[in-house]
């Protein structure tokens, strides 16, 4: 069957065919953007009391704020503006012309829920009469003995039966892009395609059949990213995280794969890859000097998409979470922990935005990376500007234009859910989601921006957090009294300095804080 056939027989709309879109949502994603950080600023400098250096550090700080912000409300804008389409599905008749191979990574992490996801995908792709085009190896980075053995346990009745093919390194070199770099060198000669999970990801048969099918439509595509939810949460963070992500992620999604085009980008998983393409990412770059700016790239990623689109593939997000998805942190101390490692993963990023070559789109995702780290310390910064008094602002203008563009992207998904919900017992659920959603949200914000701050002064001052295996992280008794103390240090401040505005305006920042021991045990709440 030629292409020109399959993309008949599946009824592809025009932004699925082979041509290269325009640049014009690429455009518009960035014009929207300066001016919503334009607008930010202007304000902010007509309201400044007066002119002082601490006002000019100000200004300059609110700009880049500014501009994170705005693109984020861009990127929703332009989701809501995308036109919905069918989801892409093979004919009945259709079967993969090239065999893939699903690699499922492992590193100390329970097998338990693994092995029962593996068997059930078996048996569904078999249903399809897809199990002899695809293989499921799992590879395993895991180093304790005792893990080891359990793994080998569980995993062992799948192995016998030919459901997966488990390989465990002894020499764990390069961590996971090393794993997928020596599966590749041995075994990827027998594979068309390669579809990466991590061991808490899950993909139903029809979802990876439908990512291949349009890898196999589309000659010049490397690597098709597919948009995920989470699974059900255990803590009442996990719930939030779920509800958050459901809300959010489809119309942002349609955003970003909108101005990305054909330079979208990878997040390390739930994504199907052309072996072809992947031989240009290898080999990843290794950054001279010690880390944490330097070493081996912790979001590697980000790296692979660019080195993928360098070599001249093309790269898709397909926005959709149907049949894909993963588990996600159920305390905010296991969030931070990932959140640690993924901070200095992305400031390593800023030794590679200027690799020659590379598409200008990947230097925006990189960008982008690096600037969703930078804008917790810089609306510290602004912050404590604010509450010591060296910087005065005047009305409450400022304050609520860079609110409204903060909510922008969760108005712009309940305009998506509510064009959806076609009854008014949906409506009502969609609109109390977002209305819990948004104070949770609210009330976490402050805590976050600390956490994350502290995590780039820490990358800054040369600490290194190495490639940590996920992991339950150990609660202690001090949490959240970093949070009261700085929160009540901010509030003595404002009123010392600025009594009737400043310490008002602060509060939705405080109050959390202050609050912090109580709220992080709540969010806690069912973890186990």
């Amino acid at each position: 069957m030629s292409v020109a056939e399959i993309i008949a027989r599946a009824n592809l709309t025009p932004s699925d065919k082979l041509e290269r879109p325009g640049v014009g949502w690429l455009v518009a994603q960035l014009v929207l953007t300066l001016l919503g950080a334009a607008c930010i600023s202007t304000i902010f400098a007509v309201n400044l009391v007066e002119w002082t250096g601490a006002s000019l550090v100000a200004l300059v700080l609110i700009g880049l704020g500014g501009i994170w912000v705005s693109g984020g409300a861009a990127t929703s804008v332009l989701g809501l503006l995308q036109r919905r389409t069918a989801p892409v599905s093979p004919p009945k008749d259709w079967r993969p012309l090239e065999k893939t191979a699903v690699l499922v990574l492992l590193c100390e992490e329970d097998a338990r829920p693994l092995a029962r996801y593996l068997s059930g995908l078996h048996r569904m792709l078999n249903d399809q009469g897809c199990d002899q085009a695809t293989n499921i190896f799992v590879l395993s980075d895991t180093s304790d003995p005792n893990r080891i053995d359990a793994e080998e346990s569980v995993l062992a009745p799948l192995i016998a039966s030919g459901t997966v093919t488990y390989r465990r390194r002894a020499n764990n070199i390069g961590r996971k892009p090393g794993n997928i770099a020596d599966w590749f060198t041995e075994h990827s000669s027998d594979y068309g395609f390669m579809l990466v999970l991590d061991a808490d990801s899950r993909m139903s048969a029809s979802r990876i059949m439908s990512l291949i099918y349009r890898l196999e439509s589309k000659p010049r595509l490397g690597l098709l990213q597919a948009g995920m939810t989470l699974l059900p949460g255990r803590s009442h963070f996990g719930r939030h995280q779920r509800v958050a992500s459901r809300l959010l992620s489809q119309n942002f999604g349609r955003g970003l794969a909108a101005w990305s085009g054909e330079a979208g980008n990878y997040w390390g998983h739930n994504a199907i890859m052309r072996i072809s393409a992947f031989r240009s990412a290898k080999q990843l770059p290794v950054l001279s000097g010690p880390a944490p700016f330097g070493g081996p790239p912790l979001s590697h990623d980000f790296i692979e998409a660019a080195w993928i689109r360098r070599a001249g593939w093309a790269i898709e997000l397909d926005p959709e979470t149907w049949g894909s998805a993963e588990d996600g942190p159920q305390t905010l101390a296991e969030f931070h922990k990932r959140d640690r490692r993924w901070c200095q993963g992305n400031l390593q990023h800023i030794r590679l935005i200027t690799e020659p070559g590379l598409d200008v789109v990947s230097r925006l995702h990189l960008a982008s990376g690096i600037a969703s780290y930078l804008a917790a310390p810089v609306w510290l910064a602004l912050v404590l500007l604010v509450a010591t008094g060296a910087v005065r602002v005047e009305g409450a203008l400022p304050y609520l234009v860079v609110t409204a563009i903060i909510l922008l992207p969760k108005l712009c998904a309940l305009s998506h859910w509510m064009k959806r919900a076609r009854t008014f017992a949906r409506r009502r659920l969609v609109l109390r989601a977002s209305f819990v959603e948004l104070l949770l949200s609210t009330l976490i914000a402050p805590v976050m921006m600390l956490r994350q701050s502290g995590s780039v002064l820490s990358v800054l001052a040369g600490q290194d957090c190495g490639w940590k295996s996920p992991g339950r992280a150990r609660l202690r008794i001090w949490r959240g009294v970093p949070e009261v103390a700085f929160g009540a240090a901010l509030v003595g401040l404002a009123f010392l300095t600025e009594p009737a505005s400043s310490a008002l305006w602060l509060l939705p920042v405080a109050l959390p804080m202050l609050s912090a021991p109580i709220l992080l045990g709540w969010l806690d709440r069912g973890a186990r």
